[in-house]
């Protein structure tokens, strides 16, 4: 389930005043329009995705792709990972 980010558009109390607060909603539930603490009309507000990847995973693929990896050592020395 995402996590989505609701600020108060004006005044509003401690909870939904900038920088605001995060509620946990299914994507079938619909969006916040009013602070569940005082009441105050709030928006939700548009954020980056938080994606990652596994290094693991990405020097797994790059050895099996037959890519080679190096390591450095010292300045201008380097060895092989795999």
């Amino acid at each position: 389930m995402p996590m989505y980010v609701y600020e108060a558009k004006s005044g509003g109390c401690a909870k939904c005043a900038s920088p605001g607060f995060e509620v946990m909603q299914s994507l079938n539930d619909a969006k916040l329009t009013r602070c569940p603490d005082c009441g105050a009309e709030i928006f939700r507000v548009i954020q980056a995705p938080g994606l990652g990847h596994s290094e693991t995973d990405l020097h797994y693929r790059a050895k099996r792709a037959g890519f080679k990896c190096l390591k450095r050592v010292q300045k201008g020395e380097y060895e092989p990972m795999y």
